[in-house]
């Protein structure tokens, strides 16, 4: 399970990441993430994201309050990471509760690649 790559939809059911265990990746191969050993989703800064839910896509409760510290930063991906010209299609996704929210579909910008991530951190 750890090695395949498994790749992320959206609720739509559009393309969102690729997982190669425990990294996820953008559709354009750039690091964006990775995901704890109890299916937690965290940004490359550390930062809490959500969780892996089933379909597989990234979910998080919609009424969140952003207090969970942060996580010491992950380190880059040891591997080169090279997309697959195709991706299978789509399962058929169960609808979600209006309690959750769908992140790459509602809020990418919370799974940024790790030059974009660093440059955000410096505006606030």
């Amino acid at each position: 399970m750890h090695d395949k790559l498994t790749p992320i939809y959206t609720t739509p059911g559009d393309l969102g990441a690729f997982l190669q265990y425990p990294f996820l990746f953008n559709p354009q191969g750039e690091w964006i993430g990775i995901v704890a050993s109890n299916d937690e989703v965290y940004s490359v800064l550390g930062h809490y994201v959500g969780y892996m839910g089933d379909g597989p896509r990234i979910l998080r409760k919609r009424s969140y309050s952003f207090d969970r510290p942060a996580i010491k930063a992950p380190e880059p991906p040891p591997l080169v990471f090279k997309i697959p010209p195709t991706a299978p299609l789509p399962p058929l996704m169960s609808e979600i509760t209006y309690s959750e929210m769908d992140i790459l579909e509602e809020e990418p910008d919370r799974l940024l690649p790790r030059t974009a991530a660093e440059n955000l951190k410096d505006l606030d």
